[in-house]
């Protein structure tokens, strides 16, 4: 019985030693999106960025990162001239859940660079369009409501991978980078064309 309940303390008090690596981050910053497929005539859409996750060590410099984001993504383009051409933009914010492996590499007293790679699944909570034309030097503009579905405008999930790298300062600070590659194919079902997310972002953060 003292083997068993010296065993059962052990694994208590490891199982706490893990529950106290565990860390936890918030990271904001900007997005610069665009989509596949759009033409050459694109531009980075501005939006951003707004994530929390949890840092699970797995192994020595590396960890799991499951977490909830909020993403601004989209693209704006144009076309023709100023007197006769026309411009437009697509901003969606969707929800998404990340789960990346991050790796840590230590550079001395003051922290460490972060390196890491994972899949998302998301969904488009919103988006408009927004547009205007000009004609003889006269220019009209108008925009609406994104409708997502099969049959609307834009499908509603949305999945890819995330690469992301950066500098955790051993303070706390964050300055990480990332890169969103969009794998689902964003058009509805009554169209044969192809699109997905492009997106750039840039941030700052802080982990506990």
């Amino acid at each position: 019985m003292k083997k068993v309940l010296l065993s059962f303390g052990v694994a208590m008090l490891l199982a706490g030693a893990a529950q106290a690596q565990v860390s936890y981050g918030l990271r904001a910053g900007v997005n610069l999106g665009k989509i596949s497929n759009f033409g050459e005539s694109q531009s980075n859409n501005t939006s951003f960025n707004v994530t929390g996750y949890a840092d699970l060590p797995v192994a020595p410099n590396l960890s799991i990162q499951p977490g909830l984001s909020l993403q601004g993504k989209g693209t704006k383009f144009e076309t023709g001239n100023a007197t006769n051409g026309g411009s437009a933009s697509v901003n969606t914010m969707s929800l998404e859940i990340p789960v990346n492996a991050v790796y840590y590499i230590p550079t001395g007293y003051t922290g460490s660079i972060f390196l890491g790679a994972g899949p998302y699944a998301g969904l488009n909570l919103s988006g408009k369009f927004k547009g205007s034309t000009t004609v003889g030097g006269v220019e009209t503009s108008g925009d609406r409501d994104i409708e997502f579905g099969s049959d609307g405008d834009m499908k509603r999930f949305d999945a890819g991978v995330n690469f992301l790298a950066g500098y955790r300062f051993n303070g706390g600070l964050l300055i990480n980078a990332g890169y969103g590659l969009g794998l689902t194919n964003l058009a509805p079902g009554n169209t044969d064309r192809t699109y997905s997310n492009r997106v750039w972002s840039f941030g700052l953060g802080f982990q506990f």
